[in-house]
């Protein structure tokens, strides 16, 4: 299995930023950390031009924490998700003070950081510095559910998937990270949710689910709540106003007027207080110092 994925990846890998020669000795591991915290439920076209402007801005761990958190909400933009963005200055902080401004190698190091778990820490480990760990994400546990399992879906994330990769994984450093990044590719390309291309895939010859006819097994995942008048676009409403904002402080009687829905519009400003993504004072609102 991994000598028929490691052959198609290197035949048909996209072209993103953080595969080209020259990135990984430019911004090291801090390259890859910010690139996953960004492609967190986020499309990578989306990324991919968020990430350079961020690069290009905060190179460097060290450069990013002397800047204020605000400036790093303000930065995210519409990226979604924007206590990523709290959550990276405060990692950026962390190394700073912590590993004197370099990103650290060992992955209990990195799961101690600011808003890394499982994924990102191994992740970095692994395609920042070459070493041998299971690298899982939700393309990755779709493609064994189906191949390996006989299932359409996966079941919900589970430190089990860990084992299940670790069980295909080539014995050596270098082998182990292209697989690893193969086998997300093939399941953000080819091997799709909604419209698995079967007939692209080099796993067709020995996939279980195929064999079994595709059946519909179930699917487990945990659906996302509609975003169209969530609580959500209202908070992204509420930041998009203080970010736009020339001093990124908006009087509070006048931070998105219009909302349709006064409560929806104050619970978004209360949860932003709530999760420090936003300060109130004074009669004004702002991005976090």
């Amino acid at each position: 299995m991994p000598d028929a994925v490691m052959a198609w990846y290197r035949e048909n890998a996209r072209d993103l930023p953080w595969r080209r020669p020259g990135f990984a000795e430019k911004y090291g591991g801090w390259g890859v950390l910010v690139s996953e915290f960004m492609l967190q439920q986020t499309p990578v076209t989306r990324v991919i031009p968020h990430l350079e402007a961020w690069l290009a801005r905060w190179p460097t761990p060290s450069s990013l924490a002397a800047d204020a958190p605000a400036e790093a909400v303000r930065q995210w933009a519409n990226l979604g998700y924007p206590r990523r963005a709290l959550w990276l200055h405060r990692a950026a902080v962390e190394i700073r003070d912590r590993h004197d401004g370099v990103v650290p190698r060992d992955v209990d190091a990195l799961l101690a950081l600011s808003g890394i778990g499982d994924y990102t820490a191994r992740a970095i480990a692994v395609f920042a510095y070459g070493q041998r760990h299971p690298v899982v994400d939700t393309n990755t546990r779709r493609v064994i559910a189906r191949a390996v399992e006989g299932r359409s879906q996966p079941g919900a994330p589970s430190r089990r998937d860990l084992g299940s990769m670790e069980r295909l994984l080539p014995a050596g450093d270098a082998e182990s990270a292209l697989f690893n990044a193969a086998m997300m590719e093939l399941g953000a390309t080819v091997c799709t949710a909604r419209s698995p291309q079967c007939n692209a895939c080099p796993l067709a010859y020995m996939c279980a689910w195929r064999r079994a006819g595709r059946p519909d097994t179930g699917d487990a995942r945990r659906k996302q709540a509609r975003y169209e008048g969530s609580d959500r676009q209202a908070r992204g409403a509420v930041l998009k106003a203080l970010r736009n904002a020339s001093t990124h402080a908006v009087p509070m009687d006048a931070v998105i007027p219009e909302w349709p829905d006064p409560l929806q519009r104050d619970r978004a400003i209360d949860s932003l207080i709530a999760d420090g993504l936003a300060e109130a004072s004074d009669g004004l609102l702002r991005l976090p110092a």
